[in-house]
């Protein structure tokens, strides 16, 4: 099974880009984030068309989420229970075919502006709130995957310029620290079980050429349960979506998992 997140800053802007995206490399599942479109504009037959089960958790003009998949999908689950957001940041769902099946949580994890600020604090909390959840989750499916954009550079080596960004926002300590709770309770960063390019990034500020200098951070992460990211294949970031005409300021990142059947519908 293909599996794909992708933060695509505004799916009415950058649907060509999502559907070329999907036809040229077709994932099994794609998890979407920062759709920026309310439920009821979500272009649902489109992605059928495109040969894709859709569903999505929006709000108008800021946040949403969106996962979409080759199979049909359900225990849909849209608030994360104690979280009490407002904001559309998560999505969960099951997609299963015969023994196998694949519990997939789609995060869009706030930014949190700057260190020390109240939406900082938002962050950290968010995070903290978030953690029993996944546990629930992990101990009731074995083949379990969170995914999404984390809005935190894991460790130096996912930062272009580590002392330029050291205790800045998405590479602060504290931020590090919430995203190792997911790893304490056995959740696997799937790009850190293979080698990889140094410098390897998933998003580039629009600002300053980050794009074309390589000055980005690693920030969009899959993370696999135990027996999940023991069938990990790969994983790897397609930068090319980047380099397009009003890009995402994010690309892709794809992991692949074998154990876990996949067949269209």
């Amino acid at each position: 099974m293909k599996v794909a997140t992708w933060n695509v800053n505004s799916l009415r802007i950058r649907l060509a880009h999502v559907l070329d995206w999907l036809a040229a490399n077709r994932p099994d599942v794609l998890a979407l984030q920062e759709t920026k479109v309310s439920d009821e504009q979500f272009p649902v037959q489109t992605f059928i068309d495109a040969g894709y089960h859709a569903i999505y958790s929006g709000q108008k003009a800021y946040n949403g989420v969106a996962i979409l998949c080759r199979m049909p999908l359900r225990d849909v689950v849209r608030d994360v229970s104690g979280l009490d957001d407002p904001q559309r940041r998560t999505l969960a769902a099951t997609v299963s075919e015969g023994d196998s099946e694949l519990r997939i949580l789609n995060v869009y994890v706030p930014n949190g502006s700057q260190v020390g600020s109240e939406k900082y604090a938002y962050k950290l909390d968010w995070l903290n709130r978030i953690v029993a959840h996944v546990g629930d989750e992990l101990a009731t499916h074995k083949h379990f995957v969170m995914l999404g954009d984390f809005n935190i550079a894991p460790a130096d080596a996912d930062v272009h310029d580590p002392d330029l960004w050291f205790e800045k926002i998405l590479c602060s300590t504290l931020e590090r620290e919430a995203l190792k709770k997911f790893m304490a309770l056995g959740l696997v960063d799937t790009f850190r079980q293979f080698e990889q390019v140094e410098k390897s990034y998933s998003w580039w500020d629009y600002r300053a050429a980050g794009f074309r200098r390589n000055q980005g951070l690693r920030i969009d992460i899959i993370l696999a349960s135990p027996a999940l990211s023991q069938t990990c294949s790969s994983c790897h970031i397609d930068k090319s979506p980047r380099g397009l005409e009003r890009p995402s300021d994010h690309a892709p990142v794809i992991a692949e998992f074998g154990g876990v059947q996949a067949h269209a519908p």
